[in-house]
């Protein structure tokens, strides 16, 4: 079984990819990198997934008008200003693409935008006339550009998030490599996210875009912080070819490309969810015998997603209950009878439900499970061989706090 051994550089772990980030003034109260840039040595296949909401950002539709052939060579994101419901807001992604085209020599219909932050308010050129020429005289194909981009795209992140794994392909090297943000207004599909793949590997456009598509719905749209899809979810995903690793669908090294891009999407839906505004507490839900693998999705996301559920792991209560009920109202046409639960952490395992009501366990015992920083919901349906992830976070007082006063 091909192995994917974790590798330094993020963004740039791949060859042929650069970053950067930039403070150029979006965010006016403070010096914080506010503008990442990331560039590609040559052409390369592009894909990319969006979110769902039916109010998205001025960045998603140039994104889509530029892949339509199926290439990409830039992406430019700026952060403190999400360019959603903004007066002329498509066209200030375009003249921004416009300026990277520019201070890159590549052409505009290759620049992919993308923007978080507040929704609603104009937004004006003036940074990104300051700030991309300075993002591109500092482009580095390094760990370092790499994390001032990660850190440049984040909002109420508390951490920077990058990852990146080396692989092999057709006896050839490659990776993967990534960078993330997304903390709150998570809830997919996808995830309130912008999440950025490069990889070395030489793959179709078609078949990038499938290989992303499939992974997705398996990762990115199993995180779940507090129940708002957010207008700006965006995954690009970069395809160099430098490394000379050939996938071609159908074939044993798709099937490796896939996995690697999962293994990346997994750890970083770990990190978006443990990074959840507030959070206290990572809750990762594991549902297996499910009778198919929509019920063992949509029961995994919901026992994450319940309110009631995420505030009693905050205060480490073994409420077993509230993981019944967000069972019970998941939608579909499936047997809960049989159901068994477990809670599960470093501190160990208990116990808690058997055939869908109580089994004995120690209150104690749960509650020294529950105080670690990370925890497993273990759900068996018992109805079939289908299993699925979700990810999500605690729920506690800091959340409200923190969304409170947003904007200011």
């Amino acid at each position: 079984m091909e192995t994917f051994q974790p590798v330094a550089g993020g963004i740039c772990a791949a060859k042929g990819f650069s970053a950067a980030g930039v403070h150029c003034g979006i965010r006016h109260n403070h010096s914080k990198l506010d503008l990442a840039l990331i560039k590609a040595d040559v052409r390369c296949a592009g894909a990319g997934c969006y979110t769902t909401n039916k109010v998205y950002g001025a960045p998603i539709t140039v994104d889509r008008e530029h892949l339509k052939d199926g290439y990409a060579q830039a992406i430019v994101v700026n952060s403190g200003n999400a360019n959603t419901c903004a007066p002329n807001g498509i066209q200030l992604a375009k003249d921004t693409c416009d300026l990277v085209a520019k201070a890159l020599g590549i052409d505009a219909g290759d620049v992919l935008p993308a923007s978080t932050g507040v929704i609603g308010q104009a937004m004006e050129l003036t940074p990104f006339e300051k700030g991309v020429p300075a993002a591109a005289a500092k482009l580095a194909a390094t760990a370092e550009g790499s994390h001032d981009a990660a850190t440049a795209i984040m909002t109420t992140d508390t951490h920077a998030k990058e990852f990146a794994v080396e692989f092999t392909v057709g006896g050839k090297t490659c990776r993967i490599g990534a960078i993330a943000k997304g903390s709150g207004m998570i809830h997919p599909n996808m995830a309130t996210m912008l999440l950025f793949m490069t990889t070395d590997a030489q793959v179709e456009p078609a078949v990038l875009q499938k290989a992303l598509s499939t992974v997705v719905p398996a990762t990115f749209n199993q995180i779940s912080v507090d129940g708002d899809t957010s207008t700006n979810d965006t995954v690009l995903l970069l395809a160099s070819g430098l490394s000379g690793a050939a996938v071609a669908e159908g074939t044993a090294d798709y099937d490796t490309f896939v996995a690697a891009l999962t293994t990346v999407a997994e750890h970083l839906c770990r990190e978006l969810a443990a990074d959840g505004e507030g959070a206290t507490k990572l809750l990762e839900c594991i549902v297996t015998g499910a009778p198919d693998l929509a019920t063992a999705r949509a029961v995994s996301k919901s026992v994450i997603h319940s309110t009631l559920f995420k505030a009693a792991m905050f205060g480490a209560d073994a409420n077993w209950g509230r993981v019944l009920c967000a069972i019970g109202y998941t939608p579909g046409d499936f047997d809960i009878s049989k159901t068994a639960v477990r809670l599960k952490s470093r501190a160990g395992e208990v116990f808690v439900c058997e055939n869908a009501a109580y089994h004995p366990y120690s209150e104690e015992e749960a509650a020294k499970v529950l105080h670690e920083d990370e925890i497993q919901i273990l759900v068996d349906l018992g109805s079939g061989d289908a299993t699925a992830k979700a990810w999500g976070c605690d729920l506690t007082y800091d959340y409200v706090k923190i969304n409170g006063d947003y904007r200011t």
